[in-house]
């Protein structure tokens, strides 16, 4: 099996010949990765070049444009969607908001219930728990609360009376971090009659989607935490978006990827966004033979990644789980999870956090807006978690460093 070049890997990241970043062993991707240095340079180029209104009649403009439905159609065409199914905006969070809102006009007199988790990070949980206040019931889909754990007899129970017209779950949690079947769930909600969004900003940094083999409605995460720029990504099926209301301008309703988008995006953001593009790209070349079909280098990219994550955080579960000062979240094994640990200790974790930063280890502590999710396992949210989170550019040695570190400081 071919394995991933971490030489060549790490040469596309300019924060680790940072003088200022290249000094600490970064486990705080979680929070925001990396960008790559095609999406820098990128968006240097469009503040330099192209900082006008685009689509005009004159060449920045025109330039500008041209590289906002470059990074449009690229990035549709690597997961596997058409060019009008990807909208952008400012964050998920907010992306998330408008698509509720769509949802709530919908869903107005149907006598209809959405399923939540309290697995999520808020931003996919909060929001569609308000729609209660507008008459819709609102079902919980509970976690197992030693574990975190969603099971499926769970969710088949609530769909049970055939009223559920939403789902919306997350592909991992960005502390319980295990990898739910989202192709087995989103059949499940379909036989039911129920649409399904899928919050991907906890799974989209460890390789991004294959839409249509998720086989959900909606699916959406953040740019930045995919090493790019700071904008959040919605990829919606056509039917389910011509479905919903636009929430955008009236007279840009026809317009899949403006039904959805009530502000200006940021237009330097989104041509930034193609080096997301490049970098997957790149990363092919080096690594595979030619494959002209994107959403298959995208694939094939995923699973490079993805074997990497495994391998390298391996040795910190383990180390975690020998432990008997602090409850490690979520699975025990690499192959389950994403690579971001969770750990609940047996005192406050931010000051450990600080103290791991002094010996070169960036991570952080807190709830991360997974409050939910920690409460119903039952941590104290006075002391918070622990989180360090790796991604496919992390290194064998980096984990040994941050292992040692945790040694000293618990």
């Amino acid at each position: 099996m071919t394995q991933l070049d971490l030489d060549f890997v790490r040469s596309q990241f300019p924060a680790f010949s940072s003088p200022v970043l290249s000094g600490h062993a970064f486990f705080e991707n979680a929070g925001g990765s990396y960008p790559c240095a095609a999406v820098v340079d990128r968006l240097h180029r469009f503040y330099t070049d192209r900082k006008v209104q685009p689509y005009g009649p004159y060449p920045g403009a025109q330039a500008g444009g041209a590289e906002m439905d470059e990074a449009r159609s690229r990035l549709a065409a690597m997961m596997g969607v058409k060019g009008p199914q990807l909208s952008f905006g400012p964050s998920t969070s907010a992306n998330t908001y408008v698509l509720a809102q769509a949802v709530r006009i919908w869903l107005l007199g149907q006598n209809a219930a959405i399923v939540v988790t309290n697995q999520d990070h808020e931003a996919n949980s909060g929001v569609w728990r308000r729609l209660a206040d507008e008459g819709i019931e609102v079902r919980e889909w509970q976690v197992d609360p030693d574990t975190g754990h969603l099971d499926l007899g769970g969710l088949k129970a609530l769909l049970a009376d055939g009223r559920v017209r939403l789902v919306a779950f997350p592909h991992c949690s960005n502390v319980v971090a295990e990898i739910n079947p989202v192709a087995e769930i989103a059949a499940m909600a379909r036989q039911a009659g129920a649409r399904t969004v899928v919050d991907g900003v906890s799974y989209a940094p460890h390789g991004f989607p294959d839409f249509p083999a998720l086989g959900c409605d909606v699916y959406v995460f953040s740019a930045y935490k995919t090493f790019g720029p700071h904008q959040g990504i919605m990829l919606i099926t056509e039917e389910f978006g011509a479905e919903l209301p636009a929430q955008g301008h009236y007279f840009n309703a026809a317009s899949l990827y403006k039904r959805f988008t009530p502000a200006g995006p940021d237009h330097a953001q989104i041509a930034a966004s193609a080096g997301m593009a490049d970098y997957v790209d790149a990363l092919h070349t080096h690594h595979f033979a030619p494959q002209s079909d994107a959403a298959a280098r995208n694939r094939a990219v995923h699973d490079l990644m993805r074997a990497q994550e495994v391998a390298v955080i391996a040795p910190l579960l383990e180390y975690l789980a020998a432990r008997n000062d602090l409850r490690l979240i979520g699975p025990r094994k690499a192959e389950g999870r994403a690579p971001t640990v969770a750990v609940a200790l047996d005192r406050a974790a931010e000051p450990v956090s600080e103290a791991l930063g002094q010996r070169g280890i960036a991570c952080w502590a807190g709830d991360f807006y997974a409050v939910r999710p920690l409460q119903a396992m039952g941590v104290d949210l006075g002391r918070g978690v622990l989180r360090m989170s790796a991604a496919h550019y992390t290194t064998a040695d980096e984990v040994t460093r941050l292992i040692a570190a945790l040694d000293e400081v618990l």
